[in-house]
């Protein structure tokens, strides 16, 4: 799987040394000279591919900055701190424990424009490289303290207010699902004066759950808040670039909920552009006008919100699976950071996260996924446009269909070969009928397309 997001596989099939070489090696030759910061989440495929990831940018001339273990935003915020000429990330995110990826990224901190994505996957297909002669060979190097310099720029971010969240001494719950989070997420918490219990916080990467931190995969989670009487439970995805929240009654609040609480808190502090993707929910769309700003969309990937934040100087965005992107910091999703946003969020009003998230824009989103690849876009483009005449059609990313107040969407994933289909809806039964209907035109319409 080839996107903005970077390069990702199945270890042994699709990615393999020979792949990780190809694609280092044309990244190394693609970034200007200097320094490339590398690390890893916990998956244990990642020892391996980081080393050759190393080999191929030493042998291309570059120095390499080892963060070690770290969660993504945090190789991306030592690449600033370092001032880089770019980095790479083994991770594969969300995805299941067979896959292992390189997420690759540019100077200053963010992903490579998708213009510069395409150029760099070119390169590797090309096998193109520029290994350089041996008195040319970079120097390898350790950062130990990539995290803690993270951790402290979060504490310092402009408008957190870390002593009125130490006073409330929130008891927490966090799930890193054994990821790159399992300490860094728990520390930034303690920091901030939280009674923190741990759970899936062995930093092994042997996931106990499904890794996508989706409501249907945080059964432990929400058992601890019930049982602790937790004011909240945070969870992370294996690389911690993404939160989701469990309210003090062990609800899932929804992945969507994460974005909305941070733009609300950003908002609330100085108005300003929002960037989000196509498939994020219209309630923000309805935080923005309560505070007079405009939202704009991108196609689904960190990549491509990112890229928009930076050109029209956004003042929050992010995407609705829990990517909070607050370019104040730096234009990354950024777990850590959305935990601490939210516990903000939560302190500057005694009532509990339940009755806060109550007072946002109530829509129902439903998720849905196919496993086939999208073979027959004209046939596709029919079935739904006769499952849906009364629609607006909009293309900017896979085929959505929208009405004043819900759509659906349609779209293969650039991270998994699977169609997603997402549908919200002012109630969970419209969305779902919305969803349905989607599904059954994908199927009818891609009758012969072949299961991954």
């Amino acid at each position: 799987m080839v996107s903005a997001s970077g390069v990702r596989g199945i270890v042994g099939q699709t990615l393999t040394p020979d792949v990780v070489l190809r694609v280092a090696g044309a990244h190394a030759s693609f970034l200007d000279p200097g320094p490339v910061v590398v690390g890893r989440d916990t998956r244990p495929s990642g020892e391996w591919v980081l080393r050759l990831t190393e080999a191929a940018l030493l042998a291309s001339g570059h120095d390499v900055i080892d963060v070690g273990i770290a969660p993504t935003p945090t190789i991306l915020y030592a690449i600033r701190h370092h001032r880089a000429s770019g980095g790479i990330a083994i991770t594969a995110s969300h995805n299941p424990a067979p896959w292992n990826a390189l997420k690759l990224f540019g100077p200053g901190g963010t992903f490579l424009a998708p213009a510069q994505s395409e150029e760099v996957a070119r390169r590797a297909s090309q096998g193109r490289a520029s290994w350089v002669p041996n008195a040319q060979v970079g120097a390898l190097r350790s950062d130990a303290d990539a995290i803690l310099r993270h951790r402290e720029a979060i504490l310092s971010v402009a408008g957190l207010d870390r002593e009125r969240i130490r006073k409330r001494r929130f008891r927490v719950v966090v799930d890193a699902t054994n990821g790159a989070g399992s300490e860094a997420t728990p520390a930034l918490l303690e920091a901030l004066g939280c009674e923190v219990d741990r759970i899936f916080c062995v930093p092994d990467g042997r996931f106990p759950r499904v890794p996508e931190p989706l409501p249907e995969n945080l059964g432990a989670l929400r058992e601890r808040v019930r049982v602790t009487g937790a004011a909240v439970g945070f969870a992370n995805d294996p690389d911690a670039d993404r939160l989701a929240m469990v309210d003090e009654r062990g609800e899932p609040i929804g992945e969507e909920r994460t974005l909305q609480i941070a733009i609300d808190w950003a908002l609330a502090l100085a108005p300003g552009p929002v960037v989000v993707n196509s498939s994020t929910s219209m309630a923000v769309d309805l935080i923005a006008r309560r505070y007079g700003v405009p939202v704009h969309r991108t196609k689904v990937g960190e990549a491509h919100v990112a890229q928009k934040l930076i050109e029209i100087q956004g003042r929050i965005g992010g995407e609705g699976n829990g990517g909070v992107i607050y370019p104040a910091l730096h234009a990354t999703r950024d777990g850590l950071l959305a935990a601490a946003i939210a516990l903000d969020w939560l302190s500057r009003d005694a009532r509990p996260l339940s009755a806060r998230v109550a007072e946002l824009p109530q829509f129902a989103v439903v998720k849905r996924k196919l496993d086939l690849r999208l073979t027959d876009p004209d046939s596709l483009q029919e079935a739904l446009g006769r499952a849906f005449p009364d629609a607006e059609r909009n293309v900017l990313d896979g085929e959505k269909y929208l009405w004043e107040d819900s759509w659906v969407q349609v779209r293969a994933s650039g991270t998994e070969p699977i169609v997603r289909i997402l549908a919200e809806a002012k109630n969970e039964t419209a969305a779902a009928k919305l969803a349905h209907l989607a599904s059954e035109a994908v199927e009818r319409s891609q009758a012969h397309a072949q299961p991954r």
